[in-house]
């Protein structure tokens, strides 16, 4: 009889809870179209910053404060979610094969990008911005190393989740672009 009570307390708790909500990255498909340089490119994993990395929607607040709800959350983790729109973006834009960490396919791609933010943030002033550098080099062939710096800011129409989304995701398709002309022309 003991051993029934914990579970009947877990199951009338769970019971109690409102359930989670999520939101997805909105999708938004680049017009931007070039020719490969290369065969093949591989997206290793984007690395975030610790709050933009976490389920809970990041949003500046005055002052710079970084303020969290566990209301709504990312629909994915936020860092493999971010790989893949890179990828498929990427993929998109150059219309070669293009896969994320680990490599999918057999032998090595010809070249690799690695992603660092710096800053991944919807911004008290209405701006939804994304900083860090971008790393393109060769893994399969001899292809030019190269590092970049990114900046981009997107306006969002207003601070609702919706917008938060679109805008990152805007800012994600600019990012992808950017990577693309250095694979492309």
């Amino acid at each position: 009889m003991k051993s029934a009570l914990p579970l009947a307390l877990t199951a009338l708790l769970a019971a109690c809870s409102a359930p989670i909500e999520r939101i997805a990255l909105t999708p938004q498909p680049s017009a931007l179209e070039l020719r490969p340089l290369v065969g093949s490119a591989m997206v290793r994993t984007v690395s975030l910053p610790t709050y933009a990395a976490a389920e809970e929607i990041a949003v500046e607040q005055a002052g710079g404060l970084i303020a969290t709800s566990e209301d709504i959350l990312w629909a994915d983790d936020p860092e493999r979610a971010v790989t893949l729109f890179l990828t498929q973006s990427l993929a998109d834009i150059l219309n070669t094969t293009v896969g994320p960490e680990p490599w999918p396919f057999v032998g090595l791609p010809d070249v690799s990008t690695d992603v660092q933010v710096a800053q991944m943030i919807a911004g008290a002033d209405g701006t939804f911005r994304l900083t860090g550098q971008v790393y393109v080099g060769g893994d399969g062939i001899n292809f030019r190393n190269s590092a970049d710096t990114f900046a981009i800011v997107v306006p969002m129409v207003d601070q609702s989740l919706a917008s938060i989304s679109a805008a990152q995701s805007a800012a994600l398709v600019e990012l992808s672009e950017l990577i693309a002309g250095k694979l492309g022309r």
